[in-house]
C-alpha cells in the first residue's frame, strides 16, 4: 500500500481563518477508498490528532470516523470543554469522517470527541486513534506525536536470523505491572518503563531468554483485565510513562539482543462509555447482532470484521506497533474466538455461516489479510496465534490454504504435559501415551510450547504445587518438566515466576515473590532455567531442525514399567546430535543399558539433578562406557547412570 499523501489545503479545501475550525484534510481519495475497502494499513497517519502547520500557523488536525453522528465537536482543556467552540466538519464523500484543523492547539492537551447522535444523545468519546491517554481512572486522550531517536538499526538488520524458525526462540512472558513493584503492598505502585530498563532488561539477559513478551500494554481502563479489555489500540498505557519511555525500553532490549513481542487483542473490547462501544450511538465497531457481536465469557464486544473501516482500524493498529515501536512480533490473543461463530455458545445461540458451518467467514478473511500484510511490510517479525482448538493450518501460509501465522501456541502439549506430571510417579508407567502424544501431531503446525499466565491463576495453582511428592520431589519434578520442555521440538514460553518456582498463584495486584530466592531450592530452579536457556541457544540440535521431522527421533519407548523415555534431537551435523533421557520416577538406575546408533563416544552435558540446582548431585556420568554390538552398523550398547526424577542430555 502506498504511503498516505498529504493534500495541500489550496487544492481542495477552503481555509477561513476567522472560523474556530479550519476546513482542512490529510486524506486523499485513495485513502478513503482503501479505508472503506478494509485494506488501509496506515490510518494512524490520518485519523486521530496530528501536529501540523497550515498557512504558517501551527496547530492540531483532528479526524474521527463517526458515520452515524449528527455532529462531532472537539472538547478539551484548550476550550474549557465547551461543546460549541470547535465543531468538526463532515466530509462530503459519505466516508463518515469528521475533521478539521484547530490553530494553536499544541502537544499535551487533553481532549475528547463530543458526539451528538441523531436522537440528540450526547457521548464523550476518547479518540480511538490517539497514541497517548490520561492515566486511569481518567479517560481523556492527549494531543501527542511521539518522537524517539532509535538506536537499533543493527538489531533490525539481523532480526531475520533471530526470528527465524530454525533459530532458538525462548520467550519470557511478563505482566509489567506486577513483575516487580517499588512498594509490593501497593497495587498502584509501579515501576516505570524507564525503571524497567535497569531492572527487567538485565534480568531477561541474565536468564538467557531470546525474547520478552509483554501482556497487553495497549491502554486499558481496568487493571483486573490484565490489559485484555483495551480501549487504546495505538497507545501504550500511561501507567508506566510516556510513549517515548516505552520506545526507549524496547530499544534497550534490542541493545541486549533481546526481541520484544507484544500481546495484541483484536478479538474483543469492553463497553466502557468512553471507548469503542456504540461509538456514535450505533454499532460502529461491533456487530449489531449479539450472536456475533457479544462475548459471553468476557462481557465484551466483538469487532465487526465485515466492515471495511473496522478492518482498516485493526490492520493499522497491528502495523503501528511494528512500525512505530519496532515490535519484533505480535502474539494475537484468543484467535479461536475470532474464527468460530459457536465459540463458547450453545446450540441455538449462534447462526451458521452461508455454507452452514461454524466459521466466521469475514473474520477468517480478516485474519488472513492481517498476516499477509504484516509479513509483507515487516517480513522479519513473527506473528504468533494463541489458538486453542484443532483449527487446521493456523501457522501455514495463506497461499497453502492456511491462516498465515508464523507460530501457534501448542495448547495440547501444555495440557497433556501438566496432566502427566501431576500424576504420582508410580502411576506414570500407565500413561506414557499421554506423554508421547504431542509428537503425533507436532508437525501439523509451527508450535510454541507455552507455560503461560493462564496456567497459574484461578485456582490452577503455581507450577511447583502442580508437582506431586515432598518438597524435594516437587522441585525435581519441575526441573524435569522444564528440561523436557527445552529439549522438545518447538519454541518455548515461560511466564514470569515460573523460573523461580513461585509458591503462590500469580496476582496482578502484587509482585513476584522475589524473597523466595533466599532459599537454595528456588535459587537452584532459577539457575536450572538459565542453564536450559543456554543449552537451547548453544546446541544446534535443539533448534536447527525444530520444525523438521528430520530433527527428532524416538530412541526408546520400551521402558514403560520404569517410566524412562529416550529421544534424540538432531542438528545440521550429526556430531551435534543430542540424546535426552528422562527418568520419570524417583528410583536411581545405575548402568542403565541403552542401544544407540552412530557415534561411539557420548558425554553428559546437562543433568537436572545437579547439586547446583538443589538436586542430589550424586548421580552423574563422568565417563560413559560403550560396547560395540555391530561396528559396521555403528550399533553400540551404552551404559549410563540415571538420577531420580531427572533428565540427562548426552552429546
Amino acid at each position: 500500500m502506498p504511503t498516505p499523501t498529504k493534500i495541500k489545503y489550496e487544492q481542495r479545501y477552503f481555509v477561513d481563518s476567522s472560523k474556530s475550525v479550519w476546513n482542512y484534510s490529510l486524506f486523499t481519495d485513495e485513502d478513503i477508498t482503501l479505508f472503506q475497502q478494509g485494506i488501509h494499513c496506515g490510518m494512524h497517519h490520518l485519523l486521530g490528532n496530528h501536529q501540523i502547520e497550515v498557512m504558517g500557523t501551527r496547530g492540531t488536525y483532528f479526524a474521527v470516523w463517526a458515520p452515524n453522528a449528527a455532529s462531532v465537536r472537539v472538547v478539551g482543556d484548550f476550550n474549557n470543554w465547551d461543546s460549541d467552540a470547535h465543531p468538526l466538519i463532515v466530509r462530503q464523500d459519505n466516508s463518515g469522517i469528521w475533521e478539521g484543523f484547530i490553530a494553536e492547539v499544541g502537544m499535551g492537551e487533553l481532549y475528547k470527541y463530543r458526539i451528538i447522535t441523531p436522537e440528540s444523545a450526547v457521548l464523550d468519546k476518547a479518540d480511538p486513534y490517539a497514541c497517548y491517554w490520561e492515566k486511569r481512572p481518567l479517560t481523556a486522550t492527549i494531543t501527542y506525536e511521539p518522537k524517539y531517536p532509535w538506536t537499533d538499526n543493527d538489531w533490525l538488520r539481523k532480526r531475520k536470523k533471530v526470528n527465524s524458525l530454525n533459530a532458538p526462540f525462548s520467550v519470557y512472558e511478563v505482566h509489567l505491572g506486577s513483575w516487580m513493584r517499588p512498594d509490593p503492598n501497593n497495587e498502584d505502585s509501579y515501576n516505570s518503563y524507564l525503571n524497567m530498563i535497569d531492572l527487567l532488561v538485565p534480568y531477561v539477559k541474565e536468564m538467557g531468554f531470546t525474547h520478552v513478551e509483554f501482556m497487553p500494554v495497549m491502554e486499558f481502563p481496568y487493571d483486573g483485565s490484565w490489559g485484555y479489555q483495551g480501549v487504546g489500540y495505538f497507545a501504550p498505557t500511561s501507567r508506566f510513562g510516556t510513549p517515548e519511555d516505552f520506545m526507549k525500553l524496547i530499544d534497550a532490549f534490542h541493545s541486549e539482543q533481546i526481541g520484544v513481542i507484544l500481546d495484541w487483542v483484536p478479538s474483543h473490547f469492553p463497553r466502557d462509555a468512553h471507548g469503542l462501544y456504540l461509538f456514535d450511538g450505533s454499532n460502529v465497531y461491533e456487530y449489531a447482532d449479539s450472536r456475533k457481536g457479544y462475548h459471553p465469557d468476557w462481557n465484551s464486544y466483538i469487532f465487526n470484521y465485515s466492515r471495511g473501516e473496522v478492518r482498516s482500524f485493526l490492520l493499522s493498529s497491528a502495523h503501528y506497533w511494528c512500525e512505530q515501536y519496532h515490535a519484533d512480533g505480535l502474539r494475537v490473543d484468543a484467535v479461536s474466538s475470532i474464527l468460530r461463530l459457536d465459540y463458547s455458545r450453545e446450540e441455538g445461540q449462534w447462526e451458521p455461516n452461508e455454507f452452514g458451518g461454524n466459521g466466521n467467514t469475514e473474520a477468517i478473511a480478516f485474519v488472513k489479510l492481517l498476516n499477509e500484510t504484516l509479513y509483507r511490510d515487516f517480513p522479519t517479525i513473527q506473528v504468533i496465534a494463541e489458538e486453542s482448538t484443532d483449527w487446521p493450518g493456523i501457522s501455514r501460509p495463506t497461499y497453502q490454504g492456511g491462516m498465515g501465522f508464523g507460530m501457534k501456541w501448542m495448547m495440547g502439549w501444555m495440557h497433556d504435559t501438566i496432566k502427566y506430571f501431576q500424576r504420582e510417579p508410580a502411576h506414570r508407567p500407565y500413561h506414557q501415551n499421554e506423554f508421547t502424544f504431542s509428537m503425533a501431531y507436532f508437525y501439523n503446525e509451527n508450535f510454541m510450547l507455552p507455560l503461560s499466565h493462564d496456567e497459574v491463576v484461578h485456582g490452577k495453582s503455581p507450577m511447583i504445587y502442580k508437582m506431586p511428592g515432598d518438597d524435594w520431589q516437587k522441585f525435581a519434578n519441575l526441573r524435569l518438566l522444564y528440561t523436557y520442555m527445552f529439549c522438545h521440538p518447538g519454541a518455548k514460553l515461560l511466564f514470569m515466576g515460573n523460573e523461580i518456582a513461585a509458591t503462590q498463584e500469580w496476582n496482578y495486584k502484587g509482585e513476584l515473590p522475589w524473597s523466595l530466592l533466599m532459599w537454595p531450592s528456588h535459587q537452584g530452579m532459577k539457575k536450572c532455567v538459565s542453564d536450559l536457556n543456554l543449552l537451547y541457544r548453544t546446541e544446534g540440535a535443539l533448534f536447527e531442525k525444530q520444525f523438521d521431522k528430520a530433527g527428532f527421533e524416538w530412541v526408546n519407548l520400551h521402558h514403560e514399567d520404569q517410566a524412562i523415555i529416550v529421544f534424540k534431537r538432531k542438528g545440521l551435523k550429526s556430531k551435534d546430535d543430542l540424546v535426552i533421557i528422562l527418568n520419570m520416577r524417583p528410583e536411581v538406575h545405575w548402568n542403565f543399558e541403552l542401544e544407540l546408533y552412530g557415534k561411539n563416544k557420548w558425554t553428559e552435558i546437562f543433568n537436572s539433578d545437579k547439586e547446583l540446582y538443589w538436586g542430589s548431585g550424586n548421580v552423574y556420568n563422568t565417563e560413559i562406557p560403550m560396547e560395540a554390538l555391530d561396528k559396521k552398523a555403528k550399533h553400540y550398547l551404552v551404559k549410563v547412570h540415571l538420577p531420580p526424577l531427572a533428565a540427562i542430555v548426552l552429546k
